[in-house]
């Protein structure tokens, strides 16, 4: 169970470095959360859900 713990936080780890160089990054483009289209919010839940599955 250890090493499966360990491979599933090194996937995710991959997949935020990934994330990091395809997908924009809606905080630099200064985008109000609130007005973007359910595109830019699907990403922007995909990178949330990304990056807290790296950190845990």
């Amino acid at each position: 169970m250890y090493l499966c713990t360990i491979m599933k936080k090194k996937f995710f780890k991959l997949l935020a470095k990934l994330n990091k160089i395809l997908l924009p990054s809606f905080t630099k483009q200064g985008l109000d959360l609130s007005k973007a289209s359910k595109f830019q919010m699907a990403i922007f839940g995909w990178k949330l859900y990304v990056t807290k599955n790296a950190l845990d």
